[in-house]
Order: C-alpha cells, then structure tokens, then sequence
C-alpha cells in the first residue's frame, strides 16, 4: 500500500495528498502517518511546501470528515432508535441506550471531535456520531478543521525535517498506532462487560 500512496502523491502533488487524506478519512486503514511524512519528504524534492502540503492535506480532511458527518445526519439518532427497537435484542440493546448516547455525545461532543482528530483510526470515525447527532454543523467544521490542522501539521514538519529518513517515523507511528488500537479494544471490552454486567442486574 505505501508503495501505492507513494506513487499517487509523487505524480499529482497537492492534489495526490489532498485526495489520499480524504480517502483515509473514508477509508481509516489507510495510513494517513504514510501520506503526512511522505509528503514532508516531498519538500526537499520536489517544489512542494510545507506550508503547501498541510493546507491540501487539511482540506482532503475536512472533506473527507464532511462526508462523513452527513452520512451520519442521514442516519440521526432517531433512525438508530428504531433500527436499535427492531433488532436491538439480538445485542441487548434498547432504544434508551441510543438516547443515552446521543445525550453524552451532546454534552461531550465537541470536546471528542477536537481530540479524537488527534487519534488514530478514531479520527475518523469521530465524525458518525458527530453527524448523527445533529451537532452544529459549523462548530463540528471548525474543531475538525483545527484538529486536522494539528494533526497534519506535526507529521508534515516532521516528515520534512528528517528528510529521507521519513519511514523511521512512519514506524514509530505504527508503535503509537498499535498502542491506540489495544486501548480501543481494552476500552470496549470494559465497556460491554459493564454494560451486560448492568443489563444482568437491572433484569433482577
């Protein structure tokens, strides 16, 4: 795949990066770490910027989170709530738990956009629930847009700054990654096993 990312980016420039962020965005198992530190490298090569690279690749995010976000009004709360009360039982799940949900994210949302941009696999993902529950479209474009910025920014220096040694970092971003996805999946075993714990007692 990186060879592939690579070759995109080498021939169309700005609109290679721009285009293969908001893939990833789309498509989270594409490595944004490869694009950003790549497209650092680039500078020194090519008559990319710096400054050039962070602004495709900050629009190729919001793009790509945008997608995402009305994918996620399409669906809405209340559509998951009735698809939740058709075929909830199969998971234990009920309606209440969507509203519950939604509630949380209402209260916490653009604090888990901001940062969620900053993380792996999730910085995708984050705009779903964004979108679904109703949250202000200009304030989830803004935090998106500042977290994105953040994000690209410090992979896109980085990737500049060492140059040819660019996949070192790639690497270490794998470790950082595969740390990101244990504590995921960590967090929501403890999640479910609460949550099943809580149903068993509350059916007593």
């Amino acid at each position: 795949m990186e060879a592939w990312i690579t070759e995109i980016m080498d021939r169309f420039g700005y609109f290679g990066v721009g285009f293969l962020i908001a893939i990833e965005n789309l498509f989270p198992p594409i490595p944004s770490e490869v694009i950003l530190t790549f497209g650092g490298f680039m500078t020194a090569k090519t008559s990319m910027t710096v400054v050039g690279v962070i602004i495709a690749a900050t629009l190729g995010s919001v793009i790509g989170a945008v997608i995402l976000y009305f994918i996620g009004a399409w669906l809405h709360a209340d559509r998951l709530e009735r698809i939740v009360g058709r075929w909830g039982h199969l998971l234990r799940l009920k309606p209440e738990d969507v509203r519950k949900a939604d509630a949380w994210f209402d209260r916490y949302g653009p604090w888990a956009v901001l940062l969620c941009r900053l993380v792996p696999l999730v910085r995708s993902l984050i705009s779903l629930p964004a979108g679904m529950s109703g949250m202000s479209f200009p304030l989830f474009l803004t935090l998106t847009t500042i977290g994105s910025l953040i994000w690209n920014t410090v992979l896109v220096t980085v990737g500049a700054s060492v140059g040819e040694s660019w996949e070192s970092i790639v690497a270490y971003m794998d470790v950082y990654s595969n740390i990101v996805y244990a504590l995921l999946a960590l967090g929501l075993l403890g999640g479910a096993f609460w949550f099943f714990r809580s149903r068993r007692k509350a059916g007593r």
